[in-house]
Parts: C-alpha cells; structure tokens; sequence
C-alpha cells in the first residue's frame, strides 16, 4: 500500500512540474552563445540614435571661455564743486553746524559725471590684443577689461573703425589664453554656433543657436555681409565671439537691431582680422567710396533692361557731387565688373570697394541701354557707415495702373529730387508692386521724368518691362513692372 501511495505521489509531482512548464512564458529567441552562427536566421534590427543633435557645448565654453573678456567703457565730464547750501556756511566748531552735518553729504571736490557701456571682448594674441566692437569703445575716457581670472586692466584703444565697427584694444599682460580663429566660408546654414559674453555685465554667459543666413546687408549699418543667427543676445553681449563647434571664432557679434527683434549678427571673422592688421599697422582704415546706392538685380528687372539673367549691382541713386557721378555712371546703371571682378550681387559690391584705398582708379564695367560700358573711377573717402546701400527691390506683375500729378517746388525739394510725378492713386498690378499714394516716380529705367505725360510716354515705349525709380521717404529703389 506504501508502495502505491509512492507512486501516486510521483505521479501528481511530474503532473504539476508538467503543468508548469507549459503555463511559463517561453523567450521570444532562444540562448545563443555570442560566438555562435544561425544559419538562415533574421538578424535584429539595431536602432541607431538621431545623428545631428548637439546638447553639449561645454568643451566649447570651458575652452575658450578664459579668451574672453567683459569691456566697460566710461564716458564723462568735469564739473566744479559744488556747495552745500546746507547746513549754512558758519565757524567749524558751531554746535549747530556739527549736528547737521551729520545729515548731510561731504562737501565733493571736483568729481567726474559719467556715463558709459557694457560690452564683451576675445583676445587674438597672448601679449594683450582684444578684439571687439567699435560702438563699444568709440568716445571713451577710460576703458577697463576684465579677465575671467579677476583681473583687471584699464584697456588702450590701438584705433577704431566706424564703418565696419570694429576696434582694437592693448591691455598691458603676458601670456594670456587666446581663441583660435576659423573659417566663415566653411560655416554653413543650420549648423550650430556658441556665442560667450557679457550680458548686462553678467560675464562669461553662454548662448547657444543655429547659423538663420549668410551675407546679410543691413542698410544704413555697415558695408560687411553679416552673418545672422537666432541667438538671444543682450545689452552687453556685442563685441564678443561666436564660435563653430570647433571651437574656432568665425564671427564677432554686432550690437542688437532694435528693428530685428529675435535676429542676432555677426561681423565674419576674416573681414575682422582683415581690418585688425591695419589698425595694428596704422592705427585706422582707410576705404574707398563711389558715391552710390545699389540694390539687388531680380529677374524682372534683369528683363526690362534687357538683360539675359539678374546679376551685377543696379544704381538706385548717385551722389551728385560724388566719384561715381564725375565719371558718368548714373541711376539705372548696372555694375558688372570692377577692376576685372564679377559683381555677382549687389552685396559684393560694397565689400570689393571697401578693400580699395581712397585715390585709387577703378575700371568700371556697366550696363545700359541694352550693352556694356565701361568707365573710370577715383575713389573717394569712406567718411561714415554709409558706402552703399542695399535696397530689396519688389517683384511685380500685371497692367500699371497709376494716377500721377506733377511736384511742386516745395516737393522738389522736400524729397531732395530735381524731377519726379507724385503718385495719387495706386491700383492694379502698381499697388500689387507696392507703389503707394504719396510715393514719387522720378525715372523710367535710365530717363528722368517730370511731368505726367513724360510718364506715359515713356511708358507707352517701354515694351512688356518696365522699370520705375520710386523715392519714398529719401530712399530711392527700383520697381519692376511687367506689362505683357
């Protein structure tokens, strides 16, 4: 019976052991040894990590954050003392006097009122050269540099250079951390750039963005094709450095544009060096100037002067008593070459003339009047920001449409124009182009107008494309309309 009761145990154990080998979840691959090969099996899917997405800059920052530096500039005056007019003037040792001068501040001595700004600095060389904006340091009594260290050094301005606004300081040091500088052609929208500065003075403060545009001109700032980012930068951040994520300085930022809210931009690092090896050598820049405005070559426009595709730069205005006017180029003029150069665009222009000394003969290559031309130039001063300005032209399509009047004297020369209509009514395909009531027409292409019916005559000759000078506000720009 013993034997029995055995066996019926043995049983209901491997009965159970059964059971629950069946009812346990099984692995979806077998244990296989990592040396070991299945033939004809389907090999894993390896899910490779998003490639592109930077989230660590701090190699960037820890590198070269000690090369750059925080600038405060002071600027002030003199004045003489002052005189309390309380407590009354009295022996020294009155009573009276003595309580309330308790109360009142010591009589000052000849003191300084001053006022001044924040800004940020790299250093290039190791024995004291900082780089770092002119509008930073332009008008200063006193400069002083701080060094992420603590140290502090009052700041000698080598030179400064308005139009580019770059400047050059000298701090009286050795052996100082310096950035490396790199290549902006090389930079490429939507990379990755660092930025290091001194925002409201708070130093050595890090932003990070992506590269929004290259050769950007902002008209009435600089001539140097600038490069935009979407960095956040402040009221001290100017003068400083932008980094690739190399770790090399490709740029040095621009002051904030109070017109471009949320776009930051730099100054690109070749043109800065360029301009720091002659404010080493001679303490200032000299560039040349042609005494014109252009503006952006588009495709309707290309096609009323009756050209085969848009390039070169189109002359928007010419100073009257300027180089350009002396040798003959005039409004609607398109430059092509200067001094065997290909303008390709009208951003190239300003950076070719800049490079040039004042004095200096260049050979023009232009087009008008549906061939080219050539003529030569002496180049002039360069005496503020403006050298040209770029002006985006409007594309445009459809019939004219426009009600004009003749200007009167007092408009004439209110708008600072010898000859022009006045624009009454923009309709149609003129309003689609952005003609607007109170804007003056003072050409077609290359011809002055004066009066409405020189306008429609012109116009009626014009043939499928047409170009319109219109000033608005003192800025002249041209408007191209196609009739066909």
């Amino acid at each position: 019976m013993h034997t029995g009761n055995l066996m019926r145990a043995r049983l209901v154990v491997c009965l159970v052991a059964a059971l629950s080998a069946g009812c346990m979840p099984r692995s979806a691959q077998p244990s296989v040894a990592p040396d070991a090969v299945i033939t004809g099996a389907k090999p894993a899917t390896q899910h490779q990590p998003a490639p592109g997405i930077v989230t660590d800059f701090a190699d960037i920052v820890r590198r070269n954050g000690p090369a750059v530096v925080n600038i405060s500039a002071a600027r002030g005056r003199s004045v003489a003392n002052l005189t309390p007019l309380w407590p009354p003037a009295s022996n020294e040792h009155d009573p009276f006097v003595q309580f309330f001068r308790q109360f009142s501040p010591g009589r000052p001595s000849e003191s300084i009122l001053s006022s001044g700004t924040l800004g940020s600095g790299f250093i290039i060389s190791s024995d004291g050269y900082i780089l770092t904006g002119a509008h930073v340091v332009a008008g200063a009594s006193q400069v002083n540099v701080k060094l992420t260290d603590h140290r502090e050094f009052k700041g000698s301005v080598v030179g400064i250079d308005s139009p580019s606004d770059i400047a050059l300081l000298k701090i009286d040091a050795r052996g100082l951390p310096t950035v490396r500088i790199g290549t902006p052609s090389d930079a490429k929208v939507g990379q990755w750039v660092v930025s290091i500065g001194s925002p409201y003075g708070f130093e050595n403060t890090a932003t990070a963005g992506i590269i929004s545009s290259k050769g950007r001109l902002l008209p009435d700032e600089t001539y140097v094709p600038l490069i935009q980012t979407d960095l956040t930068l402040n009221a001290g951040d100017s003068g400083g450095p932008l980094f690739d994520l190399n770790g090399d300085v490709i740029g040095l930022e621009a002051p904030a544009h109070p017109a471009f809210q949320g776009l930051s931009f730099a100054i690109p690092i070749d043109v800065t060096m360029g301009i720091e090896r002659q404010l080493q050598l001679h303490g200032r820049v000299e560039h040349g100037r042609l005494g014109l405005s252009v503006q952006e070559v588009t495709a309707p426009l290309a096609r009323s002067f009756g050209m085969a595709k848009p390039v070169g730069a189109l002359i928007s205005s010419v100073d009257e008593n300027g180089p350009s006017a002396k040798s003959g180029l005039r409004v609607g003029d398109v430059i092509l070459q200067l001094n065997g150069v290909t303008i390709t665009d009208s951003t190239q222009l300003p950076m070719v003339v800049a490079d040039l000394r004042p004095g200096s003969v260049v050979r023009v290559e232009f087009w008008r009047d549906h061939g080219t031309h050539e003529a030569s130039v002496m180049l002039g001063a360069l005496q503020g920001y403006s050298l040209v300005s770029d002006v985006p032209a409007q594309a445009t399509v459809g019939q004219i449409g426009l009600t004009v009047r003749s200007l009167t004297s007092e408009e004439l020369s209110k708008a600072g124009v010898n000859s022009g209509v006045r624009v009454e009514r923009s309709a149609g395909p003129a309003a689609l182009a952005g003609i607007q009531p109170g804007d003056i027409i003072s050409r077609v292409a290359s011809t002055p107008v004066s009066s409405p019916a020189q306008l429609r005559d012109e116009l009626s000759k014009a043939g499928s494309n047409v170009a319109l000078l219109v000033e608005r506000n003192g800025h002249p720009v041209f408007v191209a309309i196609d009739l066909g």
